[in-house]
């Protein structure tokens, strides 16, 4: 889907987004689209917060709009896509399929949206939920907002 498609349907902010995932590879582009859907499905109430920085696209998702509240994310770059944990170091992972060595992130990667369907990353999410500093909101839906843009960028594409 290019960015003028549907525009009168879509918010500025949803507009920019996506645009931004337009950059990537036709491939990317969709994985990251049926991630999303799958993330906006499991967390109807969170915000969505989008940085478009050098290295990596990043869309999070969290209960206000503060990046310290965020719960999970999507982070992609020309090389693919992965699904980070923001506290991913204190969640269990007794099949150790988390991946990164910092005192506080951890991610996977992810080839296809089916891959969080799989009960352990299904698991995952839901204790990244219940540990998360601010609860989701119970009802309602989440806003998105364009956090940070830089002018100058890695290629999206390979």
């Amino acid at each position: 889907m290019r960015p003028g498609t549907n525009a009168a349907l879509r918010t500025p902010a949803e507009t920019q987004l996506q645009g931004f995932i337009y950059k990537f590879e036709p491939k990317h582009s969709a994985l990251i689209r049926a991630v999303r859907k799958m993330l906006r499905k499991r967390m109807p109430t969170a915000n969505e917060l989008v940085w478009d920085n050098y290295n990596f696209f990043v869309l999070s998702y969290g209960s206000t709009e503060r990046p310290s509240d965020c719960i999970v994310s999507i982070a992609a770059a020309a090389n693919g896509v992965g699904l980070s944990f923001y506290r991913g170091a204190s969640l269990p992972d007794p099949r150790k399929i988390l991946l990164g060595s910092g005192t506080q992130n951890r991610f996977i990667r992810v080839e296809s949206a089916d891959v969080l369907t799989r009960p352990e990353i299904e698991a995952l999410i839901t204790a990244a939920i219940a540990q998360a500093k601010t609860p989701l909101p119970t009802a309602g839906g989440g806003r998105l907002f364009i956090r940070s843009v830089s002018v100058k960028q890695k290629s999206r594409r390979k």
